[in-house]
């Protein structure tokens, strides 16, 4: 709902401070010359003030508040609706992400999966009209949200994902499984720009897919791929779930990571920390920008009528007072 004035009258308003000042300066002048002299004020003593002189002040509050309507009147307040007409294309995107418990490793704060999920939860808050779906896996691959506008759900899903021994997956990586989920899920999307970006820090090592055919499948479905490999080089600290912690360097397979990528038009990306996990992520934002144009129509009601009516009361019923109830007498 939005509330307007569509004239500029409400400065008038600024003139009913001026206007009561100067009814002020005339009363007083007109109460020091319109004085009676008694020739002994004893007279008067006895008399009881009756209470019709002190709700004189009524009359002119009624008439400022009438005006104060009047003058919001004639500045025409109205109320409309916005409505908004989209026409275009969004993208639909597939986020494929490696949950597997390399991805628990302390090279990013506070570890890989967890700085993916700000990455991605910013990412998801930048799109508006384009249909965003979730994947995840290690050992196996699992579709968690199919492609949606309801950025919400998804948000709420990616905020509880977690390592694959977290949740009692076995501890591998099955990228052309998760690949290959992510075309199923878009393959029946009638949009004409359909992607998946698939993060991963290892090496295929499980599943019934090879990476490379799960990539021809995409192509075959149009689908666009952008491969991220996150991992800083060298060894990094990986905490387990009975308490330890050892050392591991980075096993990504950049070489296969790339051939996906080329294989379906898409492109290649290394992180190595959380920065350039965002860098990566808005990239990749620019380039798949939807087709979407947005037209806001807003509709007008006059509000006019509901200021003129309680103004037109207001000054009957001043009027009403002033010649009986309130009435002075000269």
């Amino acid at each position: 709902m939005i509330f307007r004035f569509a004239t500029p009258w409400l400065l008038l308003l600024l003139l009913i401070p001026l206007g009561i000042i100067i009814q002020s300066i005339r009363h007083r002048r007109s109460k020091t010359l319109s004085t009676l002299q008694y020739s002994d004020l004893r007279l008067t003593t006895h008399l009881v003030p009756s209470i019709r002189p002190r709700l004189r002040f009524i009359l002119p509050i009624l008439r400022i508040v009438a005006l104060v309507l009047l003058i919001l009147a004639l500045a025409r307040p109205q109320s409309g609706s916005a409505r908004e007409i989209i026409s275009g294309e969004g993208v639909d995107i597939s986020i494929v992400l490696d949950i597997s418990g390399s991805m628990a490793a302390l090279d990013f704060e506070p570890n890989r999966l967890g700085a993916a999920k700000r990455v991605i939860h910013a990412f998801i808050d930048d799109r508006q009209y384009d249909r965003i779906g979730f994947v995840i896996f290690a050992t196996e691959a699992f579709s968690q949200v199919p492609p949606t506008l309801d950025y919400d759900v998804l948000k709420r899903i990616l905020d509880e994902t977690q390592v694959s021994w977290d949740i009692g997956l076995d501890s591998g990586t099955a990228i052309g499984l998760g690949l290959a989920n992510g075309a199923n899920m878009l393959r029946d999307s009638e949009a004409e720009s359909r992607v998946i970006i698939l993060l991963t820090d290892g090496a295929n090592n499980s599943g019934q897919i090879d990476p490379l055919t799960a990539a021809e499948i995409a192509k075959a479905l149009d689908i666009r791929v952008y491969t991220i490999g996150a991992a800083r080089p060298g060894p990094a600290a990986l905490p387990f779930p009975d308490g330890r912690i050892e050392y591991r360097d980075s096993e990504i397979d950049e070489e296969t990571l790339k051939e996906i990528a080329d294989i379906t038009g898409g492109l290649y990306f290394r992180a190595e920390d959380e920065l350039g996990l965002q860098e990566i992520y808005d990239t990749i934002n620019e380039l798949e920008r939807s087709q979407v144009e947005v037209r806001t129509f807003t509709r007008y009601s006059e509000l006019a009528v509901w200021f003129i009516l309680p103004a037109a009361f207001l000054l009957i019923l001043e009027a009403l007072l002033r010649r009986t109830l309130l009435r002075k007498i000269p």
